[in-house]
């Protein structure tokens, strides 16, 4: 793996509706940005990513959790693929092996890594949807962080990126299935 630069983002939430948290709320992305060994050709076997997928994932994964004043709680991954990609290379990167490192990094973690994708090009930006790391339909815990580097990815590059939380919404009031429920067992409940 090609690795450009890394950029972290914490964001401590402290007051959010008119009301003050009664405990700071961290989000943290930890982004990646590589060379992507596939720009600008079509190529079959995309396996070269899988390897960096796993790397990314455990790196960027301590890297993240690192940040955060409580235990992880929420989880999420993205990837802009520079435009002489495809989003296949976004795939490659996110979803064969990233996830059981970023879980590992995490402390566990049943529920589908929530994840997006997309080209672009320098300064595009991503909201990295996030939920609850053991439970899909905790609301509490749908949620969104975005990031973005002013002058990347270039054409032959791919940003990563992989975010946490140590807690839910600020104030999250809209039921359904909440933290003190969970069965951990299935990722959904």
């Amino acid at each position: 793996m090609d690795l450009v630069r890394m950029r972290t983002t914490v964001d401590v939430i402290y007051h959010e509706g008119y009301r003050r948290l009664e405990q700071p709320l961290r989000k943290v992305a930890a982004g990646a940005l590589i060379k992507n060994p596939f720009a600008g050709r079509y190529v079959e076997d995309l396996s070269e990513l899988y390897a960096n997928g796993a790397e990314l994932g455990q790196r960027l994964g301590e890297t993240a959790v690192a940040q955060l004043a409580g235990q992880p709680q929420s989880y999420g991954k993205a990837a802009i693929v520079g435009l002489d990609g495809e989003l296949e290379h976004a795939a490659a990167l996110l979803h064969p092996t990233l996830g059981a490192p970023l879980r590992g990094a995490v402390g566990g973690g049943v529920a589908i890594i929530p994840s997006a994708k997309k080209l672009g090009g320098p300064g595009t930006a991503i909201d990295v949807p996030l939920h609850h790391k053991d439970a899909m339909y905790v609301r509490s815990h749908f949620d969104a962080l975005s990031f973005r580097l002013e002058d990347a990815p270039a054409a032959d590059e791919i940003l990563v990126i992989v975010a946490v939380t140590d807690g839910g919404r600020p104030h999250a009031r809209v039921g359904g299935l909440q933290v003190s429920d969970l069965q951990i067992h299935d990722g959904l409940t």
